[in-house]
């Protein structure tokens, strides 16, 4: 922008559309639908599926039978908000190959009524449980209103359907939450979740995991939705720091001739001007000349300097008579197939989740949103597929920092927060890894492609599986999970643990700004120590394999991005979509041997560092590395008493402790932390002696 910086595609992803994910079977199931109906006899399943593959009509599937085969007298869709109960409108369901079809009365959608949720919605509730009627639809929170009015004993033998089920939380204080973990406690009724973010919760839990463990998941990735569609071909996603107002730069990254939804800073965050309908003003004047309003849309015309005539959405504008009619008219059934019925929409709080408007090309957002489930639904919104749209991006605009102390922390936060979404979408996009660990036994599985040499035994192999878009991966000294819970992590949750791994503060800055870090600090002992905390109940054994895996995916998926932005820089054509998949097998060939160790020894942030070096200026850059290094303390106890652990470990590897002056810097720093942990113990013993001589 006013720096000269240019937006940094930090993925940029391309995909073979084989069509495969919007392709219907007999009864008129998608893929994912189909793997959804084929558990449709679980009490407790959950579905994690990205935006628009179809959640809604696998849940209606589901329902069905659970009404007509499985003995269950109702079924109750609970969904955030009102208007995504629009989502499970009557659907002839029949008329495409199924045996019934999906009905719900209107006085049974509660998401259509008026009067508040714990009010008339309530009472509507409970007449709906005494009747015969099969389908109730209403908000979360109309349903935690009822359920402390009724208890769960009166939703016995029910299904309970939970729509964006990432609102829970096995936080005391969420209500939701608590009435869900209720309802598994009692066991009298069926539950289905269904999610479209990868990172459920975000910082929290979702449930305790004693439910959790309850649950038979469904997952269906990204790479196979996005791989399966007819039209979308590439997904570029990526951060963009500008200095000054970004109203007078937005043109810089939005393109007027694409399909987009901007959603503009929070009002309380750093980037706003503090006057939201003055930055849509603002944004409309610098799109060109305004011509009016659309008297039946509510939209407002724009003139682009060609001639081009814009119609743009506001959803900022506070009167609610204006923005309820633009809402109408957005969600005009006549017009969703309508590439030209809207050309932009600018929001605040609205078109997220559940936000359906398939010929979005770009998603813009400004300043970085309250968590990783937000930017994941927000980038959601432009992966939909459409005739002729080819192409679809998501771009964070975010302050450079500024010369006061304040808002340089503000700045490195907000920067640390982008970089972290970044890492995580690259684990989301890519295929699903799947470790092995290797062994004279190892060899070829059938339907994995070994590359053009084929599977060589004295090698570590690297696999993939073009149907089930696995990518399997060789490792010497991997340590295999062993009991169920375990496997299923590793199978199911290594993004939700990875997650956790970069938000950690602490981790990500250290990673990407102190010079001296010893890697294995950040894989070995950071990651251990999530883990310990995330999955207390697993042995120690299951816990080293759990960090394994995740620390396994994250690095191996960084090192293959070498390779993938090595062949697009400079360059406007798209990779194949095999780039991830030649990447990793051409690091596994660059290396002499594939172990754990050296995946272990590597940064995983070092990657991220030099996509970063590239999007800030020099000055920023250095003075976000000065407030991370006026921040930096000695070694904290628990640190040091997990560099402590690590050492035992080496000691009953070697034969002896750690050398404080080795050559090898996590020898030397295991030591460091030996020695930390001693001076922690000496000053309790003192402070214990000084207490009992008072």
């Amino acid at each position: 922008m006013t720096n000269g910086s240019k937006t940094i595609p930090t993925i940029s992803v391309s995909y073979v559309r084989n069509g495969n994910s919007t392709k219907a079977n007999e009864l008129g199931m998608r893929a994912m639908q189909e793997r959804a109906y084929e558990r449709r006899g679980e009490q407790y399943l959950l579905i994690k599926s990205p935006p628009a593959s179809g959640k809604s009509r696998a849940l209606m599937f589901i329902a069905l039978d659970k009404l007509q085969n499985q003995g269950l007298k109702q079924a109750i869709i609970v969904v955030p908000e009102k208007s995504i109960g629009s989502s499970f409108n009557d659907e002839p369901l029949s008329q495409f190959g199924f045996w019934a079809d999906w009905s719900v009365e209107p006085k049974w959608n509660l998401c259509n009524a008026p009067g508040s949720d714990n009010g008339g919605k309530v009472k509507s509730v409970g007449a709906f449980l005494e009747s015969n009627d099969k389908v109730l639809v209403c908000t979360h929170a109309t349903f935690r209103f009822a359920v402390d009015e009724f208890g769960v004993e009166a939703f016995d033998n029910r299904l309970i359907a939970v729509d964006e089920f990432h609102h829970v939380s096995a936080n005391p204080d969420n209500k939701l939450g608590l009435h869900l973990g209720q309802f598994i406690a009692r066991d009298r009724v069926h539950i289905v979740a269904m999610t479209g973010s990868y990172f459920r919760g975000d910082a929290e839990a979702v449930l305790a995991p004693q439910d959790e463990s309850k649950f038979d998941t469904v997952t269906y990735t990204y790479y196979e939705q996005l791989n399966g569609y007819e039209y979308l071909k590439q997904l570029d996603i990526g951060y963009f720091f500008y200095s000054g107002s970004y109203t007078d730069d937005i043109l810089k990254v939005l393109d007027p001739n694409e399909k987009t939804i901007i959603h503009i800073p929070n009002v309380n965050s750093r980037e706003s001007t503090k006057d939201k309908i003055r930055e849509v003003e603002h944004i409309i004047e610098e799109l060109g000349e305004w011509q009016g309003t659309d008297a039946v849309t509510g939209f407002q015309l724009v003139k682009t300097p060609s001639g081009r005539i814009l119609q743009i959405a506001d959803l900022v504008d506070d009167d609610p008579n204006k923005r309820d009619r633009v809402a109408t008219a957005l969600k005009d059934p006549e017009n969703k197939n309508n590439r030209d019925h809207v050309d932009i929409i600018i929001a605040l709080g609205m078109a997220k989740e559940g936000f359906d408007w398939i010929w979005c090309e770009h998603a813009l957002t400004v300043g970085y949103r309250a968590s990783l489930t937000e930017i994941v639904q927000i980038i959601g919104r432009a992966t939909r597929d459409a005739p002729g749209k080819f192409r679809a991006r998501f771009t964070n605009l975010i302050a450079e920092p500024d010369a006061s102390e304040l808002a340089v922390t503000e700045a490195v936060n907000d920067t640390l927060k982008a970089i972290a979404a970044s890492l995580l979408m690259e684990q989301v996009l890519s295929p699903r890894f799947e470790f092995k660990s290797k062994n004279p036994a190892s060899g070829p599985v059938q339907g994995f492609d070994y590359g053009d040499e084929g599977y060589e035994s004295g090698k570590c192999n690297v696999g993939f599986n073009p149907e089930t878009g696995q990518l399997q991966i060789e490792i010497k000294g991997l340590s295999e999970p062993k009991s169920e819970e375990a496997v299923r992590i590793c199978r199911e949750d290594l993004n939700e643990v990875i997650a956790t791994f970069v938000q950690d503060k602490n981790t990500i800055e250290r990673g990407l700004f102190d010079e001296e870090i010893v890697p294995e600090e950040l894989t070995q002992v950071r990651m251990g120590k999530i883990i310990k905390e995330k999955y207390p109940e697993l042995g120690e054994e299951d816990q080293e394999a759990v960090r394994q895996h995740a620390i396994a995916a994250l690095n191996l998926a960084q090192q293959a991005k070498q390779t993938v932005l090595g062949r697009t820089e400079g360059s406007s054509e798209p990779t194949a979509n095999t780039a991830l998949i030649d990447g990793v097998r051409k690091f596994v060939m660059d290396v002499r041997e594939l172990d754990i160790d050296l995946i272990d020894r590597i940064n995983p942030f070092s990657e991220a560092y030099a996509i970063l070096a590239k999007a800030l200026s020099e000055d920023s850059l250095k003075q976000v590395a000065a407030v991370i290094a006026a921040k930096r303390v000695s070694i904290p106890y628990e640190e040091a008493r997990a560099l402590a652990l690590r050492a035992v470990q080496f000691k009953k590897d070697r034969g002896r402790l750690p050398d404080i002056n080795a050559q090898d810097p996590w020898e030397k720093r295991m030591a460091e932390g030996v020695a930390a942990l001693q001076r922690y113990s000496a000053k309790q013993k003192a402070s214990e002696g000084r207490g009992g001589g008072i």
